[in-house]
């Protein structure tokens, strides 16, 4: 579902974890309830951009394309989090604080991005963020924690053509910046966070959605 003008301000759960965690598993688990809006990733505008597949030059040459991916990364995010809702609760895959302190911060710690391109998007990042006119307020975070050999499999069943290039060491750098964020708190967190053990197979990830159905759902424990 895309992001729909109203004056409902949402309870805003965002889904985050590493490529490969099973993010869309969650929101198609959630996507059935009629007070849910489900907000995807936005990877079919990141492939199309007036015929541009920005992610796949990303995954092809990320320190040449790196910056302007990010970037892109940025703004559409930035969409997901001010579209509002004509219902009570919205799901984000993702989100624009994931964008910054897990995806951008690993092309600065790799070295992929030089430091003046990584202080403008970080000049970006903040503007938005603490802009009193722009409202990104989070109520929950979601943090599908995956071992990142158990991740690798998944793409590799996945085939998808992007992820090619994708190797076990960037999911293991995103995975210590996804620990780093969300665990370590070595970045700012906008919401509280609940850790679900994503290592699972489907049936047992089947038995965590419904385990924290009433959390994400913002609804009385039972």
């Amino acid at each position: 579902m895309s992001a729909t003008l109203g004056t409902v301000k949402p309870f805003t759960v965002l889904v985050e974890g590493n490529i490969g965690s099973g993010k869309t598993s969650l929101l198609k688990h959630f996507a059935v309830f009629d007070d849910v809006n489900v907000l995807i990733e936005p990877v079919k505008q990141w492939r199309d951009v007036n015929g541009h597949n920005l992610l796949q030059l990303m995954y092809n040459d990320s320190e040449r394309w790196g910056l302007m991916f990010q970037s892109y990364g940025q703004l559409t995010m930035m969409q997901n989090h001010l579209g509002t809702s004509n219902r009570p609760i919205k799901l984000m895959e993702r989100s624009i604080f994931s964008n910054h302190y897990c995806f951008a911060e690993n092309f600065r710690q790799s070295g992929k991005m030089s430091m003046p391109e990584f202080e403008v998007l970080s000049q970006w990042f903040l503007f938005l963020t603490t802009s009193p006119l722009l409202d990104f307020k989070v109520d929950l975070i979601i943090y599908l924690r995956t071992r990142p050999e158990i991740a690798m499999g998944r793409l590799l069943d996945r085939a998808r053509g992007e992820e090619t290039n994708v190797s076990l060491s960037y999911l293991q750098e995103l995975h210590c910046l996804h620990d780093d964020w969300l665990i370590e708190n070595r970045f700012p967190l906008p919401a509280p966070v609940v850790i679900i053990d994503a290592d699972r197979d489907m049936e047992g990830m089947m038995s965590e959605y419904t385990k924290y159905e009433s959390i994400i759902l913002n609804r009385p424990m039972i």
